[in-house]
């Protein structure tokens, strides 16, 4: 139980990342992540990296400058342009739903317009979920400059979208639907220069 504890990676770059295992039985015809950041990063870096075998951005978070966050479903992305971070947390959810291929981008508990991605898109099961790299290969092929250097936390990952009540929900720490990865009931493997310390609060 991470409750209130954060993984820091202390390296800048860095080659550590965690290894996250879901209990995910069938492929996701939806799906919503979301967890906290705290980075003074202005290179690109990967949040939240899932990949298949057949494909190695199945489900990406990536950041590739201060002001844009970029979310891949099957290799395809679309982008939402977000003020420069004031230094702080960044708490970021994203949903997408294959029925009509919406991808929902929330950023501290406000939805941003919504975006078309990959309709009729089915997310594979028999997944490698890494907080701190990005995958190129299944469960590999890391590029240090796109590594993740700063604090993680409250991370999770829904077989569903969640509805705008529990996205607000889930930026206010409140209770939540259970998930397929969840942040109080994490199973994780560290690898390399990671630790999990308390959450210092802003």
């Amino acid at each position: 139980d991470l409750y209130r504890k954060v993984f820091i990676f202390r390296k800048d770059p860095s080659d550590a990342y965690v290894v996250l295992r879901a209990k995910l039985e069938q492929p996701l015809q939806n799906f919503t992540v979301c967890l906290r950041s705290y980075t003074e990063l202005t290179r690109p870096y990967s949040l939240f990296s899932y990949a298949t075998k057949a494909q190695d951005n199945e489900i990406l978070l990536f950041k590739p400058k201060p002001a844009e966050y970029r979310f891949y479903v099957g290799g395809k992305f679309v982008t939402f342009r977000v003020p420069e971070g004031h230094g702080g947390w960044e708490h970021v959810c994203t949903s997408w739903e294959s029925a009509t291929g919406i991808a929902e981008f929330w950023l501290n508990g406000k939805p941003w317009p919504r975006k078309g991605l990959q309709r009729g898109y089915t997310v594979g099961a028999g997944a490698a979920i890494l907080l701190g790299q990005e995958q190129d290969t299944f469960g590999g092929g890391f590029d240090v400059y796109n590594s993740f250097s700063g604090e993680l936390a409250d991370v999770y990952l829904w077989d569903v979208g969640l509805s705008p009540n529990k996205m607000r929900a889930a930026y206010q720490s409140l209770r939540l639907p259970p998930a397929i990865l969840a942040w109080n009931s994490l199973s994780y493997e560290v690898k390399g220069d990671v630790v999990v310390k308390p959450w210092l609060h802003e």
